[in-house]
């Protein structure tokens, strides 16, 4: 089977058209227990979704970014789990949330008795404080001051720690 020629060849040094996070999907146990928890936890507000989504679900925007809500298997199996939730880990798969006050979103945790890990890195003089906590489905959220440290690009992929790539070409061919 042959392989046909990109419309725009890969370049690695070519800027990728992207411009930002548009939004995250998360399958949910209950959409309305997460709807709830995205908008009094995080202050996110339920929006329009297109008619032609015929399946249950919701759309959440707030700060530039949207949260898409699917409802996860049947109507009917909207229990919830008898496991107990997995331990915090911030070394998990997360979302994370640039925070203009961290002092408040503790507070705001602790007034909603939602269990939380606190964490801190630092490099130099620079600390970023970080929270972590779950929402009803135990997907890991992550509120953080990470702007306070600056991007540094690395041009040096060893400099970053990682092994040196050899450069792989993928042709995909679309029927």
């Amino acid at each position: 089977m042959g392989s046909e020629a990109p419309d725009h060849p890969a370049d690695a040094a070519a800027p990728v058209p992207l411009v930002r996070l548009n939004h995250v999907s998360f399958l949910c146990t209950s959409v309305e227990k997460s709807v709830d928890f995205y908008r009094r936890v995080l202050g996110f507000e339920l929006i329009k979704r297109p008619e032609s989504l015929n399946f249950k679900g919701a759309w959440l925007y707030k700060y530039g970014v949207g949260i898409h809500l699917l409802q996860r298997g049947d109507a009917a199996d909207c229990s919830i789990p008898t496991r107990p939730p997995p331990a915090i880990n911030p070394m998990g798969n997360h979302i994370s949330f640039q925070c203009s006050d961290m002092a408040l979103m503790k507070a705001r945790l602790r007034d909603m008795d939602r269990e939380f890990v606190v964490r801190k890195v630092w490099d130099g003089e620079t600390v970023v404080d970080q929270l972590f906590f779950h929402d009803p489905d135990s997907n890991m959220i992550e509120v953080c001051n990470c702007e306070n440290l600056p991007v540094i690009p690395l041009v040096d992929v060893a400099a970053a720690g990682l092994p040196a790539l050899s450069p792989v070409q993928t042709n995909v061919i679309h029927g």
